[in-house]
């Protein structure tokens, strides 16, 4: 055997390995995803168990020393360097994933999985009775070992704090530092276009949209958004699937990709806007190159990369005026009379109202990334122990008026509302705020490509926007890191500039400000 032969053998071992992993975790994800949609309620206890099974064999699996052993014979080999940039990129993914993993004590990991179990149970409870003082202990606790955690990855992932080693799990290479810049550019045009909105008398009337759909109608709705995006649920070749949970989520790979929405009779838009969102998800996932289908390459470059996708199908095609002037004659088809006295003005004005509120989820384009950064401004913070998680309510109190100006009344509409810190999702929220500032970047990327985009809306074409978001971003899956990637699509570093142009375009002529 010649020394190519054997780092080919190697590389090859070492992707075999990889794929043993992907497929533990694509198991993990279908149980969760049926514990979410069809699983009766006796099966918790047994399904607690599975899930703790699977998650030791992934960590088995991801931790195996003889990965270790072939990364180190790959990497210091003489030809080494005829590998080509796919093949070195896997290679530095699963050494990344791999020294992670194994720097990370097991009885750390173990006890942050216990007590985020507890601290969520707990957060359930405290947000239920209003009462934060319930939560904060468990709060501390985790966040305690949170810490830990993010130190010891530190000196794994060479970041300058233990804070970017937690964003670094999600958005890798983004620092505090660089987010802190883009963020405060972000909020100060941001709360000049909610001003400007508030201030516009041109207000829009809401209140049709709260008009009762029967369920059975809004799953034709889903059925046909599906369609016009293309996310296949139909056909004897479906990758996708839609059912119903109590918070909508993507989950899936390559060939079996499932969303799920939430149907209010009274707020139809909710769930059509979360398959709109839901499927951007999907069309990402499903897009990937398929040769590449098992390696880690074959995944989304980011969170925040995979948030661009959800918001431009959502918001920027969804939303959008044109793609309305298509779709509203067909809603009226399926709701009978329920729209019929509903003009495209008044509808398009209506789905896009400006209206600040306390709960992130709830939140309209212009005002959501607001709530994004306050979490990020406070999460810093925390883990520079510049505050404690006894000042949380007050901080964030402060914050929302300040923002917002809106005022909290009390910890389960402010502090307690979201799951994310009870679960120790830290260094998490950022990419919420930096998919939409990409979503800004590929936008403008689009209308120098293809100026006709809008005409394709008006169409209901979804197709050609979908040729060029694969070619554009989807085919490189996670072969460059997120400001990489950026740079790569639209020859430029990540700016928020055609985020806020796009936004103040959209309002001022929806408000005429």
């Amino acid at each position: 055997m010649t020394k190519s032969d054997a780092l080919r053998q190697n590389y090859n071992k070492l992707l075999s390995k990889s794929k043993e992993f992907i497929l533990a975790t694509t198991i993990h994800s279908l149980v969760e995803w049926d514990m979410e949609t069809k699983m009766p309620p006796k099966a918790v206890n047994l399904r607690s168990q599975q899930l703790a099974m699977i998650s030791q064999l992934e960590h088995k699996l991801s931790t195996d020393p003889e990965i270790g052993d072939l990364i180190e014979k790959i990497r210091k080999h003489p030809d080494y360097d005829s590998l080509d940039e796919v093949e070195k990129r896997n290679v530095h993914l699963i050494k990344k994933n791999y020294d992670e993993m194994t720097k990370l004590p097991e009885e750390l990991v173990t006890e942050i999985t216990r007590q985020s179990a507890v601290t969520v149970n707990v957060w359930k409870k405290a947000k239920a009775a209003k009462n934060y003082s319930m939560f904060k202990p468990e709060l501390e606790k985790l966040v305690e070992l949170k810490k830990k955690a993010a130190e010891i990855l530190m000196e794994v992932k060479g970041t300058a704090t233990p804070y970017d080693a937690l964003i670094d799990m999600h958005e890798p290479t983004m620092t505090a530092n660089m987010i802190t810049k883009l963020f405060d550019e972000l909020r100060t045009g941001l709360i000049s276009i909610m001003k400007k909105c508030l201030a516009s008398p041109k207000q829009p009337d809401e209140s049709f949209l709260s008009r009762k759909i029967p369920v059975d109608v809004q799953q034709k709705i889903s059925s046909s958004i599906a369609k016009i995006i293309d996310y296949d649920i139909d056909s004897p070749n479906a990758g996708g699937r839609i059912d119903e949970t109590e918070h909508p989520f993507t989950t899936g790979y390559y060939d079996d990709v499932r969303i799920t929405t939430h149907y209010f009779e009274d707020n139809f838009a909710s769930s059509l806007f979360s398959v709109l969102h839901e499927g951007g998800h999907a069309m990402y996932d499903q897009n990937l190159r398929a040769e590449w289908m098992f390696q880690p390459v074959g995944t989304g470059c980011s969170y925040g990369f995979h948030e661009s996708q959800s918001r431009f199908v959502e918001n920027i095609f969804g939303r959008s005026r044109e793609f309305w002037s298509f779709y509203l004659p067909e809603l009226k088809k399926l709701t009978g009379k329920t729209y019929s006295d509903v003009t495209l003005d008044k509808f398009v004005h209506a789905i896009n109202a400006v209206k600040p509120s306390k709960i992130r989820v709830e939140a309209d384009e212009v005002t959501y990334c607001l709530h994004v950064i306050i979490r990020f401004n406070i999460e810093r913070d925390l883990f520079a122990d510049k505050i404690t998680v006894a000042e949380l309510p007050e901080i964030w109190n402060q914050k929302y008026k300040e923002y917002l100006g809106v005022k909290i009344e009390n910890d389960s509409e402010g502090v307690m509302q979201d799951t994310h810190w009870g679960l120790g999702y830290f260094g998490y929220f950022p990419t919420y705020a930096l998919g939409n500032i990409y979503s800004g970047q590929l936008l403008a990327k689009m209308q120098k490509d293809m100026p006709d985009w809008k005409k394709h809306a008006a169409k209901g074409n979804f197709q050609p926007i979908k040729q060029w978001l694969t070619k554009n971003v989807h085919s490189y899956g996670n072969l460059y890191d997120p400001p990489d990637l950026i740079k790569k699509i639209t020859g430029e570093q990540i700016n928020v500039k055609h985020y806020l142009e796009y936004l103040n375009k959209k309002y001022s002529d929806l408000y005429g400000y």
